[in-house]
């Protein structure tokens, strides 16, 4: 590696360094939680300890990148800090290439390495978000509600082929499962906590039953067939098991491609029984509201 090359790798190092000090700073005096903002502080701290490291190297001061500097602390802001700083460290797939090829030369970069790879993971794990500790609940209201919902809507499009009807509906039946649901959660998580965690539970897992159940529903108030509707809300129902699996896998280190085609198989597979089924009962009874 020449000299211009390997000072090209080091400045990529120290803008990367410099650029996460700042978002963990920002982030840290955003936190309410004094566990939380000491955490970042600690690990801010290592990003410009180690800034320093590879300056000491290049004798040059480099400046922050400032859009992923706005980009990751406002994910971190509206998604929570550990998907927003576990997504960014993410971006950084090459950094272990680039740690390889500088060894040779410089050593100590090793124990920043390490420094990156034990030391802040460790601390990463230490941050406590309560959005995280009710992804249980959330699961559940999201996958009731599209298993549920998806089957619900394809039989009564199919038995019933009209669009205000069939939302009509679907949206009673939606938000009356999504008490019910919210209800059955409380009940099973205040058999093994307390009161404010079983409330809490109900709450995450209502509100995620009643935003999906809008999301699928909202295909038929706004088109006009009534099997376009039906193909657009499996699409979202696709769309909102892409979406929610990638967050969790992002925040929570788990397997994406399984857990997505898991659920996206069951939901489309009960929408497919009640395809038949609606169609069967439609003939069958011969309901055809037009």
């Amino acid at each position: 590696m020449t000299d211009a090359k390997l000072k090209s790798v080091l400045e990529r190092f120290q803008e990367n360094e410099i650029t996460e000090h700042i978002i963990y700073a920002r982030l840290s005096r955003a936190q309410k939680d004094v566990r939380n903002r000491e955490v970042l502080e600690r690990i801010s701290a290592d990003e410009y300890r180690h800034y320093q490291f590879w300056k000491g190297f290049t004798g040059t001061e480099v400046k922050p990148n400032q859009w992923k500097i706005f980009k990751y602390y406002w994910i971190s802001r509206i998604l929570g800090i550990t998907f927003g700083l576990k997504l960014m460290e993410r971006g950084e797939e090459g950094a272990e290439a680039s740690y390889e090829k500088i060894l040779p030369v410089i050593p100590e970069a090793e124990a920043v390495y390490r420094d990156e790879e034990v030391h802040e993971n460790a601390l990463m794990g230490m941050i406590e978000e309560e959005r995280l500790q009710y992804v249980g609940s959330i699961v559940l209201g999201l996958n009731d509600a599209l298993v549920e919902l998806t089957g619900t809507l394809a039989g009564l499009t199919f038995a019933l082929s009209n669009n205000r009807i069939v939302a009509l509906a679907g949206l009673v039946t939606g938000i009356a499962a999504s008490f019910s649901m919210a209800a059955s959660e409380y009940l099973s998580t205040k058999a093994e906590s307390d009161h404010a965690r079983a409330m809490k539970s109900a709450v995450y897992t209502g509100i995620a039953y009643v935003f999906t159940v809008l999301c699928l529903i909202l295909p038929y108030f706004i088109l006009s067939s009534p099997f376009g509707s039906l193909g657009a809300t499996l699409g979202v129902a696709v769309l909102i098991i892409f979406l929610f699996n990638y967050y969790v896998s992002v925040a929570r280190n788990m397997d994406f491609r399984k857990r997505f085609l898991e659920m996206t198989a069951i939901s489309l597979g009960v929408a497919t029984v009640s395809f038949l089924i609606g169609r069967g009962l439609g003939h069958l009874l011969g309901v055809d509201v037009k």
